[in-house]
């Protein structure tokens, strides 16, 4: 027996279990989106096509067929008669067949394919002809226990109806997972009797007979203890439940199964686990097939790279496969900013652009944006429907060519929009205002792709600028390329000491911008935004409403009201600030995290437009950023953001929406409450127009608290009571 021993599996499905009045099969119950039943079936699967699958079927056999699809082969067990009867009725499907037999029950849907793949591997290694899965576990489960001799060697498995004595200390338990020889299997079922009047053929007894005949016998330990527990009662279910839901936001699982999965930043794995060459070219294939189906190809797709770790040779990997696809493809010739790259995508009307960056994450990470030609962000249902085709896909699945053949075709042509980009950016402010100013502008690009494009403007613009950490280091001097307060110390001693105008600092892809004022000091984001809205439309004269997500000041709106505009509210993710933005014909959208844009723009974020616009406001209006900030305040008002960020386990993402959830369901609040949003984490808005919220990032393991009110007192207290249900 060796590694290409052929394989086939049964899943045990005929129980009459049922937890609902209907009597509905326990198997078929909802489990994080799908049945009991289809997650074994999924997970079997992985290894092996539905033709090599058979499924014992017996209580409301139609409905389970129904529901699994006609791709399996059904048995039926008319009466259970135990787990050697069900195998036993395999025989004339297995006829011929001198390989292994895969056998799992249909209620253990929360065994990994990892477990089963270690089984099957462990089981052909040793050349074994009975292998099981059997775990450690710290409670007591009604499953047989695993007794072993002296040297490890499997004695006997004694089931929890027979358990005396010193049996009921063991707690290594079966969990009824197996791969067993056919041949050896049949042989010892054809000579077994009964194990009750009621005819049973309990498995156990087929195991016993193969260790008393000194057959091989192997197990493989698994040690997720929730691996462990099968679906027998409601109670049962609720706890699966609250497995799945955790393995679905566990980034690890995600890394160990190769998955693809979009947050609200796009794409974006650890290097070297889910960000691979194979998993990029993975999602291009997908990309480029939904670009053929969709008659697309002849429009072309625009990709651009930033400076981490992989991005140029990701670049490269995704430059051909749509070249092997027959796709046009234009390649940036240098690392350029998101910004840039979504501008040039516009500029050929292709139909995708796509931008490998992991923004402002650690240098760990790597990833891809992807946006239509026109700059629009693919939506959830769409990225979904991209991720799911991709994952789907073997190597076997690509059609590339190599680079050098398709830049020698013509298929892949290199392009540089930098002088056309700086050019769009130029066309939205006064330069020869600016250049009259004598302004003293300090940049901190993080080590990002900011530098060249805004350095070019500011020099047009006769700044007098300075960079720091413009040179090219794809670990980010260690650190991640996010400008918050703490990662521009640097900058900050700058404008200080050396009393320049302004500080200005941008993510790692220049799609986010920070302020340091004149003093040396950190001004909000949610600042920024309020002075630039206010800018636009009462120096420029401008007009339109304002785009905010949730997360972001409430100033806006006060200000937009004051204007007599309209300011929407979205969920977290720019993309959805530039679908409101297009719906509502907005001036301007933004997000407290740093990304903003304007109407006739780009429909995403850009650091490098922003950067240019504050500098334009403080020379046309001659005050400082100070000043600016005094007068907008004289009209709304003050409020004071507080946030906070917890490292999110998977098991917090389940619990503390639950917790926070039932603390609003049973109205125990210390404040009043006037309104609570709950589709992007939980908000709620509270009568004196301050605000609290809870939501776990999209891009990074983190639970971020945000606050916003009329003190910073206020605004920490509320921090500090919510922080209270997510430890």
């Amino acid at each position: 027996m060796n590694a290409k021993t052929p394989i086939k599996a049964v899943i045990l499905a005929a129980g009459d279990k049922s937890i609902r009045s209907d009597g509905t099969p326990l198997l078929l119950e909802d489990l994080g989106g799908k049945t009991v039943l289809a997650h074994v079936a999924a997970h079997v699967c992985q290894l092996l096509p539905p033709e090599d699958i058979a499924v014992i079927v017996g209580y409301r056999q139609e409905q389970v067929r129904n529901h699994l699809g006609s791709a399996y082969t059904y048995i039926t067990q008319e009466v259970q008669k135990g787990t050697g009867h069900a195998v036993g009725l395999l025989a004339p499907w297995l006829t011929g067949f001198r390989g292994d037999l895969l056998i799992l029950y249909g209620d253990t849907p929360l065994i990994s394919p990892t477990s089963i793949r270690g089984m099957i591997n462990r089981h052909r290694q040793t050349q074994a002809c009975f292998s099981l899965l059997t775990a450690h576990a710290r409670e007591v489960f009604p499953y047989g226990r695993i007794i072993r001799d002296a040297d490890g060697h499997i004695v006997d498995i004694v089931e929890e109806a027979q358990l005396a004595g010193y049996h009921k200390g063991i707690r290594e338990f079966n969990l009824g997972a197996y791969v067993v020889s056919v041949p050896e299997i049949f042989t010892v079922l054809s000579t077994m009797s009964p194990a009750s009047p009621a005819g049973d053929y309990p498995f156990t007894d087929a195991i016993h007979a193969l260790i008393h005949a000194n057959k091989q016998i192997e197990s493989y330990t698994i040690y997720d203890q929730d691996e462990i527990r099968g679906i027998n009662t409601r109670e049962d279910l609720e706890q699966a439940n609250f497995v799945i839901q955790k393995r679905y936001f566990r980034r690890q699982n995600l890394d160990e199964t190769g998955e693809i999965q979009f947050g609200t930043g796009g794409w974006r794995a650890v290097i070297g686990e889910g960000f691979t060459l194979f998993n990029v070219r993975r999602l291009c294939q997908a990309l480029a097939n939904e670009m053929i189906r969709n008659g697309r190809e002849r429009q072309g797709v625009m990709i651009g790279f930033d400076r981490r770790f992989l991005s140029n040779r990701a670049a490269e990997a995704g430059a051909e496969i749509f070249a092997g696809n027959n796709i046009k493809t234009y390649l940036m010739k240098e690392d350029s900013p998101t910004p840039l790259i979504e501008f040039a995508a516009d500029s050929c009307h292709t139909a995708y652009g796509l931008a490998f960056t992991a923004s402002h994450n650690a240098p760990e990470w790597n990833g891809l944006k992807v946006f239509y030609g026109n700059g629009g962000f693919l939506m959830t249902e769409e990225t979904t429907l991209v991720e799911n085709e991709a994952n789907r896909m073997s190597a076997a699945d690509f059609v590339r060519i190599p680079l050098a053949a398709a830049l020698s075709a013509g298929i892949v042509e290199y392009c540089d929009f930098t002088n056309a980009y700086v050019d769009r950016i130029e066309s939205f402010v006064d330069l020869e205002a600016i250049r009259d100013a004598g302004m003293r502008v300090i940049v901190d690009p993080m080590y990002g792709v900011g530098h060249l494009t805004l350095g070019i403007i500011l020099n047009d613009a006769r700044c007098r600028v300075t960079f720091i950490h413009e040179r090219h280091n794809p670990l980010f001097g260690g650190r991640s390329p996010a400008p918050d307060l703490n990662a521009l110390r640097m900058l900050v001693a700058y404008v200080r000491d050396e009393q320049y105008h302004l500080g200005l600092a941008m993510d790692g892809d220049a799609d986010r911008v920070a302020v340091i004022n004149e003093n040396g000091e950190y001004v909000q984001i949610n600042d920024v935004l309020l002075l630039l809205y206010w800018y636009l439309h009462e120096v420029k004269g401008y007009r339109g409403g304002v785009v905010r997500n949730l997360a972001t000041t409430h100033l806006l709106d006060r200000l937009a009201e004051q204007f007599g505009e309209t300011c929407i509210e979205t969920p977290v993710g720019f993309k959805w600030i530039a679908n409101a933005m297009q719906t509502h014909r907005a001036l301007l959208g933004g997000e407290s995290s740093g990304g903003l844009t304007i109407r006739g723009h780009i429909h995403g974020k850009d650091g490098i437009l922003a950067s240019i616009l504050i500098i334009e406001m403080m020379v046309k209006t001659g005050k400082t950023i100070s000043a600016l900030l005094e007068d907008v305040w004289a009209l709304t008002g003050r409020m004071y953001t507080v946030e906070e960020n917890l490292v999110a386990t998977a098991d917090m993402r389940v619990i503390v929406p639950a917790r926070v959830k039932n603390l609003v369901a049973e109205g125990d609040l210390p404040y009043p409450v006037v309104g609570i949003r709950e589709d992007d984490g939980t908000k709620l808005n509270l009568a004196d127009g301050s605000w609290v919220l809870l939501r776990f990032s999209g891009t990074e393991p983190v639970l971020r608290i945000f606050a916003e009110a009329q003190t910073p007192e206020k605004a920490q207290e509320l921090v500090t009571w919510l922080k209270q249900y997510a430890q």
